[in-house]
Formats: structure tokens, sequence, C-alpha cells
């Protein structure tokens, strides 16, 4: 069977560990276009069989997430996994003027359009032949050249003032880096944060909507017609003469 499988990722699984399992049911090839942190839930489109031909035609997809930025907490991996590193006290001034809706919207918006964005420390992107979280966790300093991205739109969904949270969506250009994001919109919002949750929503015309979930699969795993009906046909797919 060959084709494009969008699965809706669980929480605590790496893109590995999916595409393994979706091996071991599909037993073809299998393939990625990106990874999600294995704290991220959502879209991660698989490539099946021949379809493993396409993956540098998939890798450059704007997404779409929903994100949820916890306020006042700073940690060294910029997500809910990492050690707490510094702790900001958001007392009710701050609440009532850095906090309000008009207020949130209007840093959101200022985040709009093509930017420079440093990467996060705990990435895998590689300076002098080592991943940045190598450095990072060996506690060794590295110049961290930005990166060019673009935020087409990010909306405001909402603010939890209880738990001094900021539930937003986003859609951005291949490379951009949420956690950055969430640590660069805490610091227009004059306090530190980290990422709390993060959902794919849609990796270019992918979404989640249309997505399946490994449990629906691995009830299905013996059912070779119901898994050929979830792959996307490559013939719908228009890379030029790849295949």
């Amino acid at each position: 069977m060959d084709g494009i499988l969008v699965v809706n990722k669980p929480k605590g699984y790496t893109s590995h560990d999916i595409v393994a399992i979706v091996k071991k049911i599909y037993k073809e090839k299998v393939g990625h276009t990106g990874t999600l942190d294995p704290n991220a839930t959502g879209v991660l489109p698989l490539l099946i069989g021949k379809g493993t031909k396409l993956s540098s035609y998939l890798t450059n997809h704007d997404k779409e997430y929903k994100v949820i930025l916890k306020l006042g907490v700073k940690t060294d991996t910029a997500d809910v996994e990492g050690k707490i590193i510094e702790e900001q006290e958001l007392n009710e001034k701050y609440i009532k003027e850095k906090l309000t809706e008009e207020n949130v919207k209007k840093v959101l918006k200022s985040f709009l359009g093509e930017q420079k964005q440093i990467p996060p420390m705990y990435s895998a992107i590689k300076v002098n032949g080592k991943k940045l979280y190598e450095y990072a966790r060996k506690g060794e300093k590295v110049t961290v050249e930005p990166r060019n991205i673009n935020i087409y739109e990010i909306k405001l969904i909402a603010i939890n003032l209880k738990e001094k949270e900021i539930e937003f969506q986003v859609k951005c250009s291949k490379g951009t880096y949420i956690r950055s994001l969430c640590e660069d919109i805490a610091q227009k919002l004059e306090t530190v944060g980290f990422m709390k949750e993060l959902q794919r929503t849609a990796v270019g015309e992918f979404y989640l909507d249309n997505a399946i979930s490994i449990e629906t699969l691995q009830e299905n795993k013996d059912n070779m017609s119901f898994l050929e009906q979830q792959l996307i046909d490559l013939s719908l797919c228009h890379f030029g003469d790849v295949l």
C-alpha cells in the first residue's frame, strides 16, 4: 500500500514511536514529514510505501497550532518538561494592567509577519556538527543564529486569570519554534513563560478533523480494506515526476 496517512499523535509518544507502530500495522516503509515533541499532540502526516519519496516535498508546509502559554514561570527547555529556572509573581496590579483582553490581543498581533527568531537551546538544530540540546545538557555556551520565520495568523482563544495562562492559535511557516514564540510573547507581557500545551491542528492541507487515532488503526490492523481507505492516494498529489 502506498499513500499519505494523517495521524492524530497522542501525548507521550515520539514521532518515531508512531512511525514504528504504523510500520508494523501497514508492513510497509513509513516516514514522517517533521517531528512533534512527545508532549505535543495533533496532526502528524506519515508517508507510506512509495509515499516516502515525497518527503522533501512535504516538509515545507505551513503549520497551525493551538497553544497554552503559562506565565510567570520559566523552564530550561521552554516547555512543561523542563526544570523551573525562574519564577515571577504576577500580582493583581499586573493582571489588571497586562492580562486584559485588549492588551493580550495587542501583544499577539505584534508578532504577525516576517521576523527573526532565535531557536530554543533544547532543539535538534546543529551548530558546528553538534545538536543544540547536546550543548544545553552539558551547560556549554554556543552562539545560536536567528532564523527567518513568518507568522501568518495569531489569535487569542482565552485568558485564564486564575492559572495565569493564555490560550491562542497560530498559523506559521516551517521552522517556527512555538516554545520560542511563547517565551517572546511572555517577554512582551513583561514576565517569563513557557509552552504548557501544544496541539498541531494542521500541516499544509492536512487537518486534525481528517486525522485518525492510533487506537483506531490498531483496532483495525487486520482489516486491509479499512487500512487502505485511510490513505490519501498519491495520484491526487501534484509533485511532478517524483514517483
